[in-house]
């Protein structure tokens, strides 16, 4: 295990590993830090690439001391595909997705989950819980079923029933709270305390981001070690927004890659867009937006804990932020199925829609490598699009 220790995202602050953890003794999110001259004689580019795809063939590189003990359902190795009639419609030469629907459970979340858990099991968790606005509690009631670990759900009563019914059937105890994912976060909280459970939210704990950054390494090697001029990402609590970053800087340290890191762009609903509004206003931290709604319950997160961390990203990048309002993601979505045959979720067709206001711009110039990142299925969704 090339782990070494765990750092403040926002004082450096070091943490000994070895324990369950949760966030820094300030409250902020802590980043995983390993010694990565020594990983590095374990494991090169040239051996990742030649590792069947999947989250895991990146062992070294990830916290988990025995690989022979990832809770794992095959996460990973999810697909970079050309989107040629989208791009000619946006006037781009060189448009793709990563298509995220293609993990288990049908969405990134699987990734942070596989790791969050096999770590939490690792450590001596006994009982897992998380508030979630759809994907990432199915993905935890998987993997903890697969862990043999008892999960414990909050989400919004108007969660998508697809999300609702995937918790249960994998065996989590689901409480529907009035509110938002945020609502659901200080309900969970207060039973972590009194039952003993150990929260896995988003950035609560250090090693969900650890499985999302996979997606910056499979990036980097499906796209033959030269990154992307742009990437989108549609952004609720900003764990792939930043895993993706925090892979960019391990390669680079590695020796895996050189040259300019892509202009990453966060793509936020009209309806709940805190850190749109942050970035624009010149902001460190988000402000809670008042009323936050949308049908992409992935991006109905008002407060995100990586707020901070997803600002500096944007800046350090020279990227940007954007929000569409509902009709547009829907038609967004509407618009990759109808020309690719990609049914992708509603934040995935965000991006669509967000892509297209940046051309207008000429914020995203035709000769460009624009990369979308598709976090999950539309058939979770059924209801946006009746």
């Amino acid at each position: 295990m090339f782990l070494s220790y765990l750092e403040c995202t926002e004082s450096a602050e070091r943490l000994e590993t070895g324990h369950l953890a949760t966030v820094s003794p300030s409250g902020m999110p802590l980043a995983a830090r390993y010694d990565l001259d020594s990983a590095g004689e374990s494991l090169s580019r040239e051996t990742f690439a030649a590792r069947p795809p999947g989250l895991w063939s990146l062992a070294e590189l990830l916290p988990l001391a025995d690989p022979s003990d990832a809770v794992s359902l095959g996460e990973g190795g999810t697909p970079l595909l050309r989107l040629p009639a989208l791009g000619s419609a946006l006037g781009l030469g060189r448009l793709e997705v990563k298509d995220e629907a293609l993990n288990p459970t049908g969405s990134f979340k699987a990734r942070g989950m596989s790791v969050a858990v096999s770590m939490a099991k690792a450590l001596g968790a006994r009982e897992l819980a998380a508030p979630s606005a759809g994907n990432a509690g199915g993905a935890l009631a998987a993997y903890g079923a697969r862990a043999g670990l008892p999960v414990h759900v909050a989400m919004p009563v108007d969660v998508p029933l697809a999300n609702r019914i995937e918790a249960e059937a994998c065996g989590a105890h689901v409480r529907l709270i009035e509110g938002t994912i945020a609502d659901c976060g200080g309900w969970i909280r207060e039973q972590c305390e009194e039952q003993g459970w150990f929260d896995v939210s988003t950035l609560k704990e250090p090693y969900r981001v650890e499985g999302k950054k996979t997606m910056g390494y499979e990036l980097a090697l499906q796209c033959g070690w030269k990154l992307p001029d742009v990437i989108l990402y549609p952004t609720g609590g900003g764990t792939g927004l930043v895993g993706m970053w925090k892979a960019f800087e391990e390669m680079r340290e590695l020796g895996w890659i050189d040259g300019p890191f892509p202009r990453m762009v966060v793509v936020q609903a009209t309806g709940c867009a805190p850190v749109v509004e942050a970035f624009e206003q010149g902001h460190e931290a988000a402000r809670v937006p008042e009323n936050p709604h949308t049908v992409a319950s992935g991006l109905r997160v008002p407060t995100p804990i990586g707020d901070r961390w997803m600002l500096r990203v944007l800046r350090e990048s020279n990227g940007t932020a954007v929000a569409v309002d509902d009709d547009a993601l829907v038609a967004g979505t509407r618009e990759i199925a109808r020309h690719e045959g990609i049914f992708a979720a509603p934040e995935g067709g965000a991006l669509v829609a967000a892509l297209r206001e940046l051309r207008a711009r000429d914020w995203v110039r035709p000769e460009e490598h624009v990369v979308l990142f598709n976090t999950g299925t539309g058939l979770k969704y059924l209801e946006c699009f009746q």
